[in-house]
């Protein structure tokens, strides 16, 4: 549901109490239940909907993530898997006198239930009598170290699952761009289904190991250099390493002071997706001398008699 509103889909403010966004679900969940709507596909649609604001924004932590860094940046981080994760709707459900919404009556008077994977929501209604060995198996999330190097140029790894006490290796390439958070897809590489359906899928998520030189936001890259006093001074070109294993020179111009960063366009990790790459980041720190010896000491007052 990436460039959705979760505050304007249960029609409360920003800054809403817990309280507030639980009474707003209340009073949607009620209109909208499938045990109310006898089998309308477009309330089935907004249930769904509803439910997953109320799953983020009634966590704390996922209402936090969702107001630091809105819709699209919460989505690259947060998968449906991950916003419905050990989170109970039937007991909420059950607190508001409604039914279960993995359990309620069609509109026959039999039982239903959603079908699901990774989530409760992720596919219409099926009969319990009819529809159980369509339910599909549990999804899996594997986290796989990943070094800098990688995710630059993109790899190929093979993982090791545990199916019921069969070991399955998969081989999984590794895109480039493949950044801290960032997930691939395997379908059908999940946990069987334990009514004969079709088994979950795999989710490979990256786990940046820490790096020597480098530190990382998203697709941009930080290295410090350092350079003398008196090249700050006078000027100086330095030669800057990238993620690629190159060599860049750049000019500093005479005046630089301690920590100004310097950017390099285009020269960070490349985006999973294309369009580019980001950028890498030069800070320079001045090195301060911690002694002078004596001719140093008579520069450094002849530089000041001449009022530098």
């Amino acid at each position: 549901m990436a460039g959705t509103d979760y505050y304007k889909i249960l029609g409360v403010d920003r800054k809403a109490s817990e309280s507030e966004i639980k009474k707003a679900y209340r009073k949607l969940a009620m209109k909208y239940h499938p045990d109310h709507t006898k089998g309308d596909k477009q309330a089935e649609e907004k249930f769904k909907k509803i439910s997953e604001a109320y799953a983020v924004l009634s966590d704390k932590e996922k209402r936090k993530q969702y107001d630091t860094y809105g819709e699209a940046g919460f989505h690259e981080k947060f998968s449906q898997e991950d916003i419905f994760k050990d989170f109970d709707f039937s007991q909420i459900l059950r607190e508001f006198g409604l039914g279960s919404a993995f359990s309620g009556r069609s509109g026959r008077g039999g039982r239903v239930r959603f079908s699901f994977g990774g989530t409760p929501f992720d596919s219409s209604y099926t009969s319990r009598e009819s529809g159980a060995e369509h339910l599909k198996g549990a999804d899996l999330v594997y986290e796989l170290p990943l070094t800098l190097e990688e995710v630059a140029s993109g790899t190929t790894r093979t993982v090791t699952l545990q199916h019921q006490g069969r070991t399955e290796n998969v081989v999984v390439k590794i895109p480039k761009g493949m950044i801290e958070g960032k997930k691939l897809r395997l379908a059908g590489k999940g946990e069987p289904s334990p009514y004969g359906g079709p088994p979950g899928d795999l989710y490979i998520r990256s786990k940046l190991l820490p790096h020597p030189v480098f530190k990382v936001d998203g697709y941009d890259l930080t290295v410090n250099r350092n350079i003398k006093l008196t090249e700050a001074l006078l000027g100086t070109q330095i030669s800057v390493p990238t993620i690629d294993g190159g060599q860049l020179k750049l000019k500093i111009p005479p005046g630089t002071k301690h920590k100004t960063k310097m950017r390099l366009a285009g020269r960070g990790l490349p985006r999973m997706k294309g369009g580019g790459r980001g950028d890498l980041y030069v800070v320079i720190h001045v090195d301060m001398p911690r002694s002078l010896n004596d001719k140093q000491k008579e520069l450094v007052r002849q530089l000041a008699a001449t009022g530098l």
